[in-house]
């Protein structure tokens, strides 16, 4: 958006908390913004603390962050409360979760208990009725048009690069490793940035408006390898296996490790080749150059995966053979 369509927007939103809150004096600050097209502001009332959500309707869908808020906070999950909502005008007035995101705290410390928490969520969501919610399938439609931008952003806008001939077949074995698994709740950005640290230590969980019906390690995948944040493979194993417990206990999975920790894997990786399409996307057609950065850590994860399984081997050769794509590391 242009400055003027924000300060209109701004404006729009000066008039509509005036009718909304308790008394028309407030302080609105910006508190932040994300890859889409949303913002948030804080707005401070004498004690009181909101946050709005400016979601500019013909960009963004407000009404899947209300669906999806509703049915996640029957069932314990920490979501922003909505106290006021324009559909319409695409505004919603939340509770305030602070501003401490895991990513903050995260050290050599904190980790093994804030995952756990965090896991801990994943496995109240996924034992969630999610056929009562109303929402999409993540199907192989889906999985492979967000592989699509890895080829149409990363490797032919970003480094000016053919589509190899194989990587379709690599998209059709990932899409069948993510359907061949348990279908669950998938918050589908599950990570640092998008988890809270609020009172008593509780997780709030925020972002979550593009949920999907899909693989059960999905979230996972998205928490422990984090494109914001590393850690070393013996600590993300250690969190696979408190996942695993946890999810046969519940009657989430019934499989073996070795199989779980391969969904896991091929899992990541698509994700991964759809992030390396989204940050390029993100720098040439919208202006944020901010995701750059985050590049080699997500085409680390890509390689690592894809030299561990042989059927990967001629992505992986591909990769690694390519002056311009290893110039990133």
């Amino acid at each position: 958006m242009n400055n003027d369509i924000n300060d209109q927007r701004r404006q729009a939103i000066n008039e509509w908390l005036s009718a909304v809150l308790p008394y028309h004096e407030f302080e609105l600050t910006v508190a932040s913004s994300d890859a889409s097209f949303r913002r948030y502001f804080r707005v401070e009332q004498e004690e009181s603390t909101w946050i709005v959500m400016d979601a500019p309707p013909e960009h963004e869908d407000i009404d899947s962050f209300v669906k999806v808020a509703e049915f996640l906070a029957q069932f314990a999950i920490h979501v922003p409360k909505i106290y006021a909502k324009d559909i319409q005008q695409g505004f919603l007035l939340l509770s305030d979760l602070g501003n401490t995101s895991f990513l903050s705290v995260l050290n050599n410390t904190s980790a093994d208990a804030l995952y756990e928490k965090a896991i801990d969520e994943i496995i109240k969501m996924q034992l969630s009725p999610v056929n009562e919610l109303a929402i999409a399938d993540y199907n192989a439609e889906s999985l492979t048009r967000e592989m699509a931008l890895f080829h149409e952003w990363f490797l032919q806008r970003h480094l000016d690069l053919p589509q190899p001939d194989f990587l379709s077949d690599v998209f059709a074995l990932l899409c069948d490793n993510a359907n061949n698994q348990p279908q669950r709740f998938v918050h589908r950005d599950y990570h640092s940035r998008n988890l809270m640290l609020v009172k008593d230590r509780d997780v709030g969980v925020i972002d979550f408006q593009d949920a999907v019906v899909g693989p059960v390690s999905y979230d996972l995948v998205s928490l422990l390898r984090d494109v914001y944040i590393e850690w070393p493979q013996e600590k993300v194993n250690q969190w696979i296996h408190y996942y695993f417990d946890k999810a046969q206990e519940n009657n989430l999975i019934d499989c073996d490790k070795e199989t779980f920790i391969r969904w896991f894997d091929l899992m990541g990786l698509q994700r991964h080749l759809k992030i390396l399409g989204i940050f390029c996307r993100l720098y040439y057609r919208d202006g944020k150059d901010g995701y750059l950065k985050d590049l080699p850590l997500t085409l680390r994860y890509v390689l690592a995966v894809t030299a561990r399984y042989p059927e990967l081997e001629q992505l992986h050769q591909y990769l690694t053979q390519t002056s311009s794509i290893m110039a990133i590391q």
